[in-house]
């Protein structure tokens, strides 16, 4: 699937930004051969590569803001960089947690480098994103506007350690409902992803009322990529997550198609689901028995339909605005891909 137009657009320059973000003359080289290691910059030996590290989604969608606020996007680079160190710092620790030993084809960094070292990566990269931020002052930012994205960053990043200990808190509990599910994610994933619009929408034009409808569309859209990402769970493509196929069922992750199964199932059928996810390892056969469990209530369909719902939401808040006709179409390609994406 093609890429849209607005996470091409501003990759160069965001990358050349980034890497100033991340100084290598320092006192513990390891550290910071970890951090170029998980951005996708170096091998483990410290290595240059050419390839790509992840898509840049939060990141461009902030300069997006920024562009469609009308502002010069270049001004919030600042803020793309530091968004995209946040949630960096969260990856590392997300393998961590789930026990990942690969990310983007690649051995996570806790998995060459031990789990105390990598904590110490993961803890560097959120001191970096604060420090970045702090450099919107240099393009002329004024002070004031700087201390409220400080503020919309640390509170977008704490609702985003939030989601992840309730995601974490839900592997304990017997039934997890939906509503309690969307809060975890809105969370997990939808702060980060509001924060970053609207820290585009603080530096282009410093319209609040137009901030708050972009913190919103990033919220929702959040959510819409999250429960994308609970069906890839399940459903992806190994050769296209870079995850073993039914990866989250294999680890008795509860994610949305678990979350609908449990909660729609009949009694035996439920009875069933549950002794499957007790089991302290699932064989091939019991994640058969689950996947068959899911395709009969027709969980994959549900949550294509959700995210569907909440990508519609995102974009009616936006569709209320009077940015550039030109510019909308770029957030609507952004969120179809979104919804249609296989890694």
């Amino acid at each position: 699937m093609e890429l849209p137009s607005v996470l091409v657009r501003y990759r160069d320059d965001l990358d050349a930004f980034l890497r100033t973000a991340l100084p290598r003359q320092v006192g513990a080289p390891l550290l910071y051969r970890m951090m170029r290691y998980h951005l996708g910059w170096e091998d483990a030996e410290g290595r240059p590569l050419t390839q790509a590290g992840g898509k840049g989604l939060r990141s461009s969608l902030c300069l997006w803001a920024c562009q469609a606020a009308g502002g010069d996007w270049r001004a919030a680079l600042p803020a793309a960089a530091a968004v995209e160190l946040v949630h960096n710092f969260s990856l590392v620790h997300d393998d961590i947690q789930d026990g990942d030993r690969e990310r983007r084809h690649r051995p996570t960094v806790w998995s060459l480098w031990g789990q105390p070292q990598a904590i110490n990566a993961g803890d560097s990269l959120l001191a970096l994103a604060r420090l970045t931020l702090l450099r919107l002052s240099d393009g002329g930012v004024e002070p004031a506007r700087v201390v409220r994205a400080g503020r919309i960053l640390d509170e977008g990043c704490l609702a985003m350690i939030e989601g992840q200990c309730l995601d974490i808190g839900f592997e304990e509990e017997s039934q997890v409902g939906l509503e309690a599910y969307l809060e975890m994610i809105a969370r997990k994933t939808g702060a980060l992803f509001a924060a970053a619009l609207h820290l585009g929408a603080l530096v282009g034009g410093d319209d609040q009322a137009l901030g708050e409808r972009f913190a919103r569309c990033g919220r929702l859209l959040g959510m819409a990529f999250q429960i994308r990402d609970d069906m890839l769970g399940i459903w992806g493509r190994e050769e296209a997550t870079g995850k073993p196929a039914a990866a989250d069922i294999r680890r008795r992750k509860k994610s949305l198609p678990l979350v609908y199964a449990l909660t729609t199932a009949d009694g035996e059928t439920r009875d069933s689901l549950l002794r499957l996810h007790a089991q302290e390892t699932l064989a091939d056969a019991d994640v058969g028995r689950v996947m068959a469990i899911l395709d009969g209530l027709g969980a994959r369909q549900h949550c294509q339909a959700l995210a569907r719902e909440h990508l519609d939401q995102a974009l009616a808040e936006v569709a209320a605005t009077s940015i550039d006709p030109g510019a909308y179409c770029e957030l609507r390609e952004a969120a179809e891909f979104l919804l249609e994406r296989e890694f």
